[in-house]
């Protein structure tokens, strides 16, 4: 390799080689912070109130459009017919 070449090479790609990504590096992940015994209880508490409701509001709207849920029910069992495992 001539003088040049490796001149040009260093140019371009540092002393470390080929720079892999443009602009700058994405910061460290930092660690999760340990969750307070009570925020964890609060946060379950709510999200079992979330998934409460919203099991209520799809039959609900399974009853007021029968037509439809009978629709989106076949479209359903025939994907997981054809799922593959």
């Amino acid at each position: 390799m001539s003088d040049q070449q490796s001149r040009r090479d260093t140019e371009e790609y540092g002393d470390t080689g080929p720079r892999r990504g443009r602009g700058r590096q994405a910061p460290a992940p930092e660690p999760d912070p340990v969750p307070e015994p009570d925020a964890e209880a609060a946060r379950r508490r709510r999200r079992a109130q979330f998934l409460r409701e919203r099991a209520e509001a799809r039959a609900l709207r399974e009853r007021v459009q029968p037509r439809r849920a009978k629709v989106a029910r076949l479209r359903r069992a025939m994907r997981m017919r054809t799922f593959r495992w």
